[in-house]
C-alpha cells in the first residue's frame, strides 16, 4: 500500500492511499469541501492522446467511489483547477477545468438558488416548487429532476412531449441562474431515430389512445400474477423455512424486481401515481430500495447507457468484475467468466450495503439524490426493517435460527442469480459493448452530449425471446424498447419492437436480438472472458468527469 498526496486546491492537500487495485482511497481525515473539485484528478485525456492507457488513478471513471466517504452532502464545486500526483510513479499533469462556477453563483451551494427546487431543461432553469404536488406522474418521480439538467429524463418519459413542454413553460423561469454550471444532459428529441420511432408508436400502437394513458395501462393482470405468486411463496416459507421454500420465495423476489417494482418505479404500471408508487415500494419488501433504485437506474443507467463514466452499471462491480475494457485490467480478470458465478449469489447482500451507504452519503455510485425528500428517506428505513422482519425475524421465531438461515440463504442466492443473469446479458455482449472499432464503440467514444441518444440506446442494448420472456421479465428481455420508452407498460413492447427493428433496418443501425435466453447468456459469458483478457483501452473523451461530479 502506497501513500500519495493529492492536491485538490491551492490551499489544501489530502493524503490518500493507493491500494493494490490502483484506486485512490482516502485516508480517514475530516471532510473538506475542497475535495469536491476532485473530478480534475484524472490525467486520462492527455495520456489518451498519446495512446497510453491511464494507470494513475486506476478506474478513473469510478472516481466517485474513491471520494464518496468524504463527500458530506451532494454538491460538488468545480471552480478550482486541480492536479494529482502519485509519488515516484507518475508525472504531474495539469488540466484546466472544463467547467467553472460562474459569477452568478453555485446553484448547489448559494442560498440564492438553494431555496428553489430547480431543474434545467434545454438551457433554461425552472422552479419546480409549484408543480411538485400537481405532477400527473407523482412527486416522487419529479423529485428526480431536482438539482440537475433533466432534459433526457423529461423527453424520454413523455410520449407526448409537446403537452409536457406546455406545462413546463408555465413554471417560473429563474432569471440569472448559472445554467452553464450545470452539466448538460443528452437531448433525446434531437435524435431523428427516436422521433421517428415515437411518432410511429403513437400512430400505430396507441392510435391516439395515449391521451387517456393507454401507454401506462395493460399490465394489471401481470401485477396480480406476480403478487399472487409472491404471497403463496411467502406462505410456504413461513410454514416451513428451508432452502427449497427460500428458493421459491427468491424466485418471487426476483420476479418482483424484474416486473412490478421495475415498471412501478418507472411510473409505467398504472395511470395512477399512487399505484405506481406502491408497486415500486415492493422493491423494498424484496430487499432493495426503491429510492436508491430510481436514482441509480433512471438518472444514471437509463440516461447514459454503457457510458464508462456516467452509467454506474459499468463500473460499480469493479474491481471484482471488469465489464468494460476501458477499466484497468488485473490478472484475475482473465478468469472472471468463471468466478463471476461464485459472486452472483451474493448480489442481494451487495444491495444491502450499497443502499445503507447511499442513504448516509445522499448518493448512489452514479447519481446524487438532490431531490430525495425526508419521507422518501424514511421509507428506505421502514422498507429495510420490513424486509428483515419478513425474511429473518418471523421465520426465526416460528422455526428457529438454523431453519431461518437455511431458508434465507435459499432466498438470497436464488434471487441474486436470477437478477444478475437477466440484467447483465442486456448490455454486456459484443454487440452492445464492442471491444473492437465499429458503430457502438464510435458512439460511446463521443462526448455524452454529442451522441445521438436514440442510437446510443439501440446500440448499447440487446433483446432476447418474445412474449413469454416479456411477461416473466417485465419487458427486460426487450431491453432496446425499454430503454427507448421506460414509461410505457412492458406489455406493449412486443408491438413496439417491430417498429424499432424496422426503423433501425432503414438506417442500417444494428438491432441485436437473440432467440432465447441461453443464446444471449452464452454470448454474455464469451464477452466476459474477452473483456477480462482485453488490454485497457485509453479513454478518448473529456468532460465526463465534470458531469460525473455534478450528477
Amino acid at each position: 500500500m502506497q501513500v500519495a498526496n493529492v492536491k485538490v486546491s491551492s490551499s489544501y492537500t489530502r493524503k490518500v492511499r493507493v491500494n493494490w487495485f490502483g484506486i485512490f482511497a482516502p485516508c480517514s481525515e475530516p471532510s473538506q469541501r475542497a475535495v469536491r473539485s476532485g473530478h480534475k484528478l484524472c490525467p486520462t485525456n492527455s495520456r489518451a492522446q498519446s495512446g497510453e492507457a491511464c494507470s494513475l488513478l486506476g478506474p478513473c471513471r469510478v472516481l466517485k467511489s474513491a471520494f464518496s466517504c468524504i463527500r458530506p452532502r451532494g454538491s460538488w464545486f468545480v471552480n478550482r483547477p486541480t492536479t494529482a500526483t502519485r509519488v515516484a510513479t507518475a508525472p504531474v499533469v495539469d488540466t484546466p477545468p472544463k467547467t467553472s462556477v460562474p459569477s452568478s453563483g453555485d446553484p448547489w451551494e448559494d442560498a440564492k438558488w438553494t431555496k428553489f427546487k430547480w431543474t434545467v431543461y434545454r438551457g433554461v432553469a425552472y422552479d419546480l416548487t409549484p408543480y411538485l404536488d400537481r405532477h400527473p406522474g407523482g412527486r416522487w418521480l419529479l423529485n428526480l429532476a431536482i438539482g440537475r439538467d433533466a432534459t433526457a429524463l423529461f423527453e424520454s418519459y413523455h410520449l407526448r412531449p409537446e403537452v409536457a413542454v406546455a406545462h413546463l413553460k408555465r413554471l417560473p423561469v429563474l432569471e440569472g441562474f448559472p445554467v452553464e454550471a450545470v452539466p448538460q444532459a443528452p437531448r433525446p428529441n434531437d435524435s431523428d431515430l427516436y422521433i421517428a420511432i415515437r411518432e410511429r408508436v403513437r400512430k400505430e400502437v396507441f392510435k391516439g389512445s395515449e391521451v387517456k394513458g393507454a401507454h401506462r395501462s395493460g399490465s394489471e393482470g401481470a401485477a396480480l400474477a406476480v403478487l399472487s405468486y409472491a404471497v403463496a411463496a411467502y406462505t410456504l416459507y413461513t410454514y416451513d423455512a428451508n432452502p427449497l421454500t427460500g428458493g421459491l420465495l427468491g424466485l418471487g423476489g426476483a420476479w418482483i424486481g424484474l416486473t412490478i417494482q421495475h415498471c412501478g418505479n418507472h411510473g409505467a404500471m398504472s395511470t395512477n401515481p399512487i399505484v405506481n408508487n406502491l408497486l415500486g415500494l415492493t422493491n423494498d419488501l424484496a430487499g432493495g430500495s426503491s429510492l436508491m433504485w430510481r436514482y441509480h437506474h433512471q438518472v444514471s443507467h437509463h440516461i447514459h447507457c454503457n457510458d464508462d463514466a456516467l452509467d454506474e452499471d459499468v463500473f460499480s462491480a469493479f474491481p471484482f468484475l471488469r465489464f468494460d475494457d476501458r477499466l484497468p485490467r488485473h490478472w484475475y480478470h482473465s478468469y472472471q467468466h468463471i468466478y463471476m458465478w461464485i459472486l452472483f449469489p451474493f448480489l442481494q447482500l451487495v444491495f444491502q450495503v450499497g443502499d445503507w451507504k447511499a442513504l448516509f452519503d445522499n448518493r448512489t455510485v452514479g447519481a446524487t439524490m438532490y431531490g430525495a425528500s425526508e419521507f422518501e428517506r424514511q421509507t428506505v428505513i421502514a422498507g429495510k426493517l420490513a424486509h428483515y422482519t419478513l425474511l429473518y425475524g418471523l421465520p426465526a421465531i416460528l422455526h428457529g435460527p438454523s431453519a431461518m438461515l437455511a431458508g434465507a440463504a435459499g432466498y438470497l442466492f436464488t434471487q441474486s442469480i436470477v437478477l444478475a443473469t437477466t440484467f447483465a446479458v442486456s448490455h454486456n455482449i459484443a454487440e452492445t459493448k464492442s471491444l473492437d472499432p465499429g458503430p457502438t464503440r464510435d458512439n460511446l467514444d463521443q462526448p455524452a452530449v454529442e451522441r445521438d441518444w436514440g442510437v446510443q440506446q439501440v446500440l448499447t442494448s440487446a433483446n432476447w425471446g418474445g412474449d413469454v420472456g416479456n411477461f416473466f421479465t417485465g419487458g427486460l428481455n426487450l431491453q432496446i424498447e425499454h430503454h427507448l420508452f421506460p414509461a410505457i407498460s412492458f406489455l406493449h413492447y412486443p408491438a413496439i419492437s417491430k417498429i424499432v427493428a424496422d426503423e433501425c433496418r432503414k438506417r442500417s443501425i444494428n438491432y441485436a436480438h437473440y432467440a432465447t435466453l441461453p443464446e444471449i447468456l452464452s454470448s454474455f459469458v464469451r464477452f466476459m472472458a474477452e473483456a477480462g483478457a482485453a488490454p485497457q483501452k485509453p479513454v478518448r473523451r473529456d468532460g465526463e468527469m465534470v458531469m460525473l461530479s455534478k450528477l
